[in-house]
């Protein structure tokens, strides 16, 4: 088993699920069952799947899981944007949470793309 604490991916997502949450606190209240939600959620599978990959004993299981928190990387990516063309995020907090969802695709599918290649 691999331990996730090690993994660069699994700190950006970490980071970028804190980011989200401090951010979807100043959204208006009638998008709590909403884009809050939905953004919440995205950004914790995240990591919740380099987590469960993690604990798998196969090569295969920790490549389904890491390709099921790029699907949720990339649904975050969305999200974001939907949020800033509702002026629900500043220009500057934008732009930060856009570059912290792209950093952690990026790092994420080079570690997917490494252990593709290797195995």
């Amino acid at each position: 088993m691999r331990d996730h604490r090690k993994l660069r991916a699994f700190e950006l997502a970490d980071q970028l699920v804190m980011s989200v949450y401090s951010a979807t606190r100043t959204f208006p209240k009638d998008e709590m069952f909403g884009l809050t939600s939905q953004l919440r959620r995205a950004s914790v599978s995240i990591a919740s799947n380099i987590v469960e990959g993690c604990a798998r004993n196969s090569e295969a299981d920790f490549l389904r899981f890491l390709d099921m928190a790029f699907g949720s990387v990339r649904e975050v990516e969305y999200q974001l944007t939907i949020a800033s063309r509702l002026e629900y995020t500043s220009g500057d907090a934008a732009e930060q949470l856009a570059n912290q969802a792209e950093e952690t695709a990026r790092v994420l599918a080079g570690l997917i793309r490494s252990l593709r290649s290797t195995s």
